[in-house]
Formats: structure tokens, C-alpha cells, sequence
């Protein structure tokens, strides 16, 4: 079994690095998930923090933007709630995708219009 593992990984067709790039690059780019969300994802694959901490290096400058974009998203849906109902639905679902909690509050407020809450 090993000597099998260690032929496909020869040939690159077990490549953790390779997986852990193109997952990352799914959840960010189409789900627009946060860094810590992708991370926990990996981690919980079996992907070593190593190998999480080199795939996630370059998009720490994206994360407002993105979480921007899935709060903007998301908004367009909770325009009839209450204000208060609004922002609380809004706020808990972009900190369930992995942003930051004050990050997740600022493009919140903007995504409800809301920037003097």
C-alpha cells in the first residue's frame, strides 16, 4: 500500500499542495469564503499548517473585498426586514463564512446602506 502511495505521488497525482491550492482557490474566488473558513476547511482535511500558510500568503489583501462582495450579495435578499433584523441575518452569515467579526460589522453597514448604525 505505501509503495503504491509513494508511486502516485511520483507521478503527482497525490500532490497535498496541489489540492490545497485549488481548494482554496474554490472557496475563495466562487464562495467567497474567508481565510480562516478555508484554513479550518484544509486543516480538516489533513492538510499540514505549512502547507495552509503558504496556499492562504497572498490573499490576506483580498479579504475585504471579497467578504464585501458576499456581504453586498447576501443584502440584496434582507432589504424587507427590519434594519436591526437586517444586520444581525447579515452580519452572523458573513462571520459564518470566516471573516473577521469587525470586518464582517464594516461591510455589513455598508452592504445595508446602514454605514451610521
Amino acid at each position: 500500500m505505501a509503495e503504491e502511495l509513494d508511486r502516485l505521488e511520483a507521478v503527482g497525482l497525490l500532490d497535498d499542495g496541489r489540492f490545497a491550492e485549488e481548494f482554496a482557490e474554490h472557496e475563495l474566488d466562487r464562495r467567497l469564503a474567508g481565510r480562516r473558513a478555508v484554513a479550518e476547511g484544509l486543516a480538516s482535511k489533513g492538510i499540514d499548517r505549512a502547507t495552509i500558510a503558504r496556499v492562504l500568503a497572498d490573499t490576506a489583501d483580498d479579504e475585504e473585498e471579497r467578504a464585501a462582495r458576499l456581504a453586498a450579495a447576501r443584502a440584496a435578499s434582507l432589504r424587507g426586514l427590519a434594519p436591526e433584523v437586517a444586520f444581525r441575518r447579515l452580519l452572523s452569515f458573513v462571520v459564518r463564512r470566516g471573516y473577521d467579526p469587525e470586518l464582517a460589522r464594516r461591510v455589513c453597514r455598508t452592504a445595508l446602506g446602514d454605514r451610521d448604525r
